[in-house]
């Protein structure tokens, strides 16, 4: 994750107020210099959306970041993973809540490993017994059972008893159950009681009691006090050999007074004297000359728990007091034994037990009993011990590193925040930071600012969309698919359209049709739904797309390769500038290259240049950001909820299917009634009548295909039955919809014939063609009852269809048909041809040079320089340069 510009700042409150300031400042003053430069509204408006939008994506970087982990960590804790981790490197109310959560998160995962090893123990504990149990009483009802084999049944059920005895104190210290009765307890008594019960057990070892003052009297919990005793005894015994010597030992020490006991047996290891007081405390692989730990507490042969030393633990919390083991000392010498290897005589574990002569008071809880005991049946008990209070508050500061593996926060990254807003539509998948495709944005953007301001559409706008098209292809993921290969080409083509004609309209829906399939091809849509959700992912994308470029922006400041291209980029610009005012100021033919290639770079046009580098920088990079993380912009497919009856789709299909037939019969009344019976019935002329139902027409195209679409969802194909009527009736309704195309594009031609020619019209022309191709294709995927090819097809026909019309050279097109009605009919809108562009002066070159004249009056020769060169104002400027006319005439009126 980047650094967080802001993380210096210890208030959360003062972070969001700079951020808000940050964001009206960079927004007043981007607009402003807009404003003050004549940037167009539709340009500045969402430049200055984006780069507020931009100042605040940076600032805000790690501000919000560990609250989305601590989501994601704990969903991901809910379902048992307590090793997740948050970033905690913030300073303000945040981080402090991160880092509490990162404690939280340790605590819980020990907890979690107590309980997981508690359960696993007590399950052992309880199996040894339970399978020597179960193996007497088999023989008990065999009748082959001995009285030893009943002596032996009694003492693994005693052993179970004791075990669940155990884990009662446990839960009732967890429970905080266990109500304190201090009362004064002389300890040489109790002493001496605990160790004639020790005797009593049969094991071969002394006992050395020595208690300073030998009157020494404390006030305790003598149940609770010989409890401690007894578990300390039973496991120093346990583990000293035949033979040998256990010391206790009390001195008062001021206010508090420490019980020692010590043996000769094998001792506890340093790094493991933490963990043997946990329930079943266990060393993995000790050395032959330690301690066995597997069962630190007496479970071993001996039938003991394995819970002595954590009831011992939690008897000493319980009077405020702490143990732990300490080095064993020389009997002889008192002293330690510093080296294993200079003292091998000493041996054994000194467990070392504080407690204070007054016990703290104890409050019950408000739930607990005080006065009654606690039962097994109490639904109170809790088998996962608590971890032992702390001695003094944690100071805030690093977390230490854990026992167990954890993932960090960069293995556990935050949900963007727009992934609540945009769902599973739009997710932010592990995109990979590519500075190659900032810097190629950049450069497509300043070569943008630098190329189309101040110029028409021509060589520069191409070079600008080809270097813009090479970024987005170099972030598309299978780049070598069929589909993109002719996309690609295709939107190639498009481009070219700016250089090959001077008819803005035209060159603009070039544009637009290369953008439509640009955003679907990097988005992969394969349905007409995703092409439209395809069209507004793009602009999208400049919001989506800012946590992407936050963690491409940080790879620059780290090191590596980035920060030594950016360094190279520097020295580079540097070097150019210096060098480069040298030479053009010794040289004024170079200058004057120089002056013809660099854009004016005045304050006003600085602006704008800056606008446009900013709009079509983040155009390209939104682009780029679409193909390495397209959205699922195509719906899942889901099951086809088929009608269960064929009258339900069939009739409405019908209907349709009449209405057709009725405007099909009146199309052949007209045809064999002629024009004078239209007139009489209706009292239109063909003209009139013909251009009311054009538009009609079109529509009722279009909704045929929505139609066909709808009833072949709807319509069951089960049996052989049902995909006749269903080819039957559709293939009906298509080829009537053929025939309307037909009908419209005949009316259409008789309306230009006696209205005239426009490129409105003829653009209308291609559209009703381009539908009538879209019916003869579903009447084809109807044939194999499959359509899944049929959107792909639309798009590409209509870019196809698109470039059609550029070919043809509308304009010219235009201008060469109302030029033949012209001197057909003798009538011409003047007016619209001195309108049309440039395409359309070769046409009107070879017009007698009085005509000439009037639809080329105004136009003069262009100034373009070769960024501008465009093959329709090239003819233009060549036809206007070679073909003389009159600079002003009166058009002939129309006849």
């Amino acid at each position: 994750m980047s650094a967080e510009p802001l993380a210096g700042i210890t208030s959360i409150k003062v972070k969001l107020g700079l951020l808000v300031a940050a964001s009206v400042a960079v927004t007043v003053v981007v607009a402003t210099l807009g404003s003050a430069s004549g940037v167009p509204v539709w340009l500045s408006i969402p430049v200055t959306v984006l780069l507020a939008l931009a100042v605040t994506q940076l600032l805000a970087v790690g501000m919000t970041a560990p609250l989305r982990q601590m989501t994601a960590a704990a969903r991901r804790m809910a379902t048992g993973d307590y090793a997740v981790r948050v970033e905690e490197s913030s300073r303000d109310e945040v981080g402090e809540l991160a880092r509490a959560f990162n404690t939280m998160a340790r605590d819980l995962a020990g907890v979690d490993r107590q309980r997981r090893d508690l359960v696993a123990n007590v399950s052992h504990e309880l199996r040894t017994p339970l399978t020597g149990l179960r193996a007497v009483l088999e023989n008990v009802v065999d009748g082959v059972a001995p009285r030893e084999s009943l002596e032996a049944a009694l003492a693994q059920a005693e052993r179970m008893s004791g075990l669940v005895e155990d884990l009662l104190d446990l839960a009732r210290t967890d429970a905080g159950k266990v109500p304190l009765n201090p009362r004064p307890v002389p300890l040489a008594g109790l002493l001496g009681d605990a160790v004639a019960e020790a005797r009593t057990l049969g094991r071969e070892v002394t006992y050395d009691v020595r208690v300073t003052p030998p009157d020494l009297v404390v006030r305790a919990d003598p149940d609770r006090l010989r409890q401690l005793v007894a578990n300390l005894l039973d496991n120093a015994s346990r583990h000293s050999p035949a033979g040998g010597r256990v010391t206790v030992t009390v001195v008062a020490v001021g206010e508090r007074y420490r019980l020692e006991v010590q043996d000769q047996g094998p001792g506890v290891p340093p790094a493991a004297r933490d963990r043997v007081f946990e329930p079943f405390g266990t060393l993995s692989a000790p050395p032959s000359n330690a301690r066995d730990m597997s069962d630190p507490s007496g479970a071993g042969e001996g039938g003991g728990t394995g819970l002595g030393l954590a009831i011992a633990r939690w008897v000493t919390d319980l009077h405020g007091g702490s143990i732990l083991f300490v080095d064993p000392v020389d009997d002889a010498t008192g002293t330690g034994p510093g080296s294993p290897a200079a003292h091998p005589h000493v041996r054994g574990a000194r467990v070392r037990v504080d407690l204070p002569l007054l016990p703290p008071h104890r409050v019950p809880a408000a739930t607990e009993p005080t006065t009654e005991p606690i039962h097994p049946e109490e639904p109170s008990m809790s088998v996962v011990p608590p971890n032992p209070p702390p001695a003094a508050p944690t100071p805030p500061g690093p977390a230490p590193a854990p026992v167990g593996p954890e993932r960090t926060a960069a293995q556990v990254p935050a949900p963007p925040i727009l992934d609540d807003i945009l769902g599973d539509f739009w997710p932010e998948r592990d995109v990979p930071a590519r500075t190659s495709l900032l810097f190629g944005a950049l450069g497509v953007g300043v070569l943008a600012g630098a190329v189309l301001p101040f110029r028409d559409l021509g060589l520069g706008t191409f070079l600008v969309l080809l270097a813009a098209g090479g970024v987005i292809v170099a972030a598309i993921r299978g780049r070598r698919d069929p589909f993109t290969l002719t996309s690609v080409a295709l939107c190639v083509l498009l481009a070219a359209v700016t250089v090959l004609r001077d008819a803005e309209w035209i060159a603009v829906l070039c544009l637009l049709g290369g953008g439509m399939l640009c955003a679907c091809t990097v988005t992969r849509a394969r349905t007409a739904f995703g092409f439209v959700v395809s069209g507004l992912a793009w602009p999208l994308a400049g919001i989506r797309g800012l946590p992407w470029l936050g963690r491409t922006l940080g790879r620059l400041t780290g090191l590596g390769r980035s920060a030594a291209l950016l360094r190279t980029l520097v020295w580079c610009v540097l070097g150019l500038l210096v060098f480069g005012a040298l030479f053009v100021s010794a040289d004024a033919l170079l200058a004057q290259w120089v002056d013809d290639l660099l854009p004016d770079l005045t304050a006003g046009t600085a602006v704008l240049r800056a606008f446009v580098t900013a709009a079509v920088g983040g155009i390209v990079l939104a682009a780029a950001y679409l193909a390495l993380n397209p959205p699922r912009v195509d719906r899942e497919p889901s099951a086809q909820r088929e009608v269960s009856r064929r009258f339900e789709w069939l009739a409405p299909v019908l209907v349709v299917v009449g209405v057709f037939a009725a405007f099909l019969v009146a199309q052949a009344t007209v045809i064999f009634g002629g024009h004078d019976y239209l007139q009489r019935t209706t009292g239109l002329t063909y003209a009139e009548y013909v251009h009311q139902g054009f538009a009609q027409l079109t529509v009722a195209t279009a909704l045929t295909l929505m139609v066909v679409w709808a009833a072949a969802r709807k319509a069951p194909r089960t049996t052989s039955s049902d995909r006749f009527w269903l080819r039957g009736a559709l293939g009906v309704l298509c080829l009537q919809t053929l025939v309307v195309v037909a009908s419209a594009l005949y009316r259409m031609h008789v309306y230009q014939e006696a209205y005239g020619f426009t490129g409105l019209r003829v653009l209308v022309d291609v559209f009703e063609a381009w539908l009538g191709l879209l019916v003869v294709a579903v009447l084809v995927a109807g044939v194999a009852l499959r359509g899944g090819w049929l959107p792909r097809f639309a798009l590409i026909s209509g870019v196809v269809a698109l470039l059609g019309l550029a070919a043809i050279n509308p304009d010219a097109w235009v201008a060469q048909r109302n030029l033949d009605r012209y001197d057909e009919v003798g009538r011409v809108d003047w007016t619209y041809l001195r309108g049309l562009s440039d395409d359309a002066v070769p046409v009107f070159a070879e017009l007698p040079e009085d005509l000439r004249a009037c639809v080329l009056q105004g136009r003069e020769q262009s100034e373009d320089d070769w960024l501008e060169w465009n093959l329709g104002r090239s003819r233009a400027d060549r036809d206007l340069a070679e073909v003389p006319f009159a600079v002003s005439v009166t058009c002939p009126p129309e006849r």
